[in-house]
């Protein structure tokens, strides 16, 4: 069966996909219709957390879904509770609302900022990718992304990562919010400094703004700390996350301080099928195997090693535990032949690859990585 000719009569042609039909998944590896065996350094796009078909994962969502999937939030559920639990113990924030992705809860924590303080005003920063829904496109800097779609929300500011003088500059009494990524992800992994993150804190301190972190690609271990703030020693207002949260069953979900909850009524947001007891399960079980496992752990020591071993190709290398950026010419011809050389790969531009395996990766897939990578430098020169 051609799937790729099926594809082109049935979808709406919004992917340009890579030329793969995979059917399996095991650990860090994928196989495809052929039974090849590839190494998977994308994992769903930062989202298979634990690796493919962990054995603990699917027996929780088994033993759920035999016992209910879904009734609304017109009812109470055990695990939607339980999961908020959890989330409170291992993020540090106070209350949390569940959707059912990135962009969702990215949504969700503008309409929050918007209602806490009264004013309308988002500040972003350019390179920014928060999602595609209009409220997260119109805080995503790329304008490929945003003009068909305008007009967008506004008023909207763009700083200058890492720019001080640009934040004091556009920041006022007049803003409802800063949102930004600790980990400009989509941008090709460009971490936020220290001082850079100490000035938005003392500008919220002024003028009384929400800081919202999307921690969407930066969450559940991926940097080696629970969620990328920890690298920062910071606490924001409101904390997006989704991705690993479910190791890619679809599940995202807000976190708010006890000050933000304050001020939030019934009947502002909600979520049909958000925080449903199969999607909580299944975050249930990704956290429980990411700690049993201690995959945060994995995630600083393999990113370190993972890191060093980059550097041997590549100039410039960026990033912290297993979310890597990494500078090297010809990136979407190297993915191309990734492939070939049974490497599942991603480019973010022109001249770079961004690395994002599932946490459960070792030092010995990371070895077989760069040997494969090297082998197809060689080819390009």
């Amino acid at each position: 069966m051609d799937w790729f000719e099926l594809e082109k009569e049935y979808l709406i042609p919004f992917y340009k996909r890579q030329r793969v039909v995979f059917v399996r998944g095991e650990g860090c590896w994928l196989y495809d219709e052929n039974g090849k065996k590839y190494l998977d350094l994308v994992a769903g796009i930062a989202c298979v957390a634990i690796g493919h078909s962990h054995p603990h994962f699917i027996k929780r969502v088994e033993e759920q879904l035999k016992k209910l999937v879904h009734v609304s939030n017109l009812f109470y559920t055990t695990p939607q509770i339980e999961l908020a639990m959890k989330l409170r113990e291992i993020s540090g924030m106070d209350k949390f609302f569940f959707c059912n992705s990135g962009t969702e809860a990215v949504e969700c924590a503008l309409k929050i900022s918007r209602k806490v303080t009264g004013r309308k005003k988002f500040v972003a920063l350019k390179g920014a990718f928060h999602g595609r829904t209009m409220g997260s496109l119109s805080v995503t800097w790329k304008e490929k992304f945003r003009k068909p779609f305008e007009p967008l929300i506004k008023p909207v500011e763009f700083v200058e990562p890492n720019n001080i003088h640009d934040l004091e500059k556009k920041v006022d009494d007049e803003t409802a919010c800063v949102i930004l990524e600790p980990i400009q992800g989509e941008a090709g992994v460009y971490p936020l400094d220290e001082g850079f993150i100490k000035a938005v804190f003392e500008e919220r301190d002024e003028h009384h703004f929400i800081v919202i972190f999307d921690e969407v690609q930066t969450g559940f271990g991926r940097t080696g700390k629970w969620f990328a703030k920890d690298h920062y020693g910071v606490k924001p207002d409101v904390i997006a996350m989704a991705k690993a949260m479910g190791s890619g069953f679809p599940i995202g979900g807000v976190g708010v301080t006890n000050e933000v909850a304050k001020k939030l009524e019934a009947t502002e947001h909600a979520s049909t099928f958000g925080g449903n007891p199969l999607a909580c399960t299944a975050s249930l079980a990704t956290i429980e195997i990411i700690e049993k496992e201690k995959l945060v752990e994995n995630a600083g020591k393999v990113g370190s090693y993972f890191r060093e071993r980059l550097s041997e190709l590549s100039e410039e290398v960026r990033g912290l535990g297993l979310m890597i950026g990494a500078k090297f010419e010809n990136a979407f011809e190297i993915v191309r032949r990734g492939f070939d050389e049974g490497l599942v790969l991603n480019a973010t531009s022109e001249d770079n690859l961004r690395f994002v395996p599932p946490l459960v990766i070792g030092k010995e897939e990371v070895d077989y990585a760069v040997e494969k990578l090297g082998s197809i430098l060689r080819t390009l020169t």
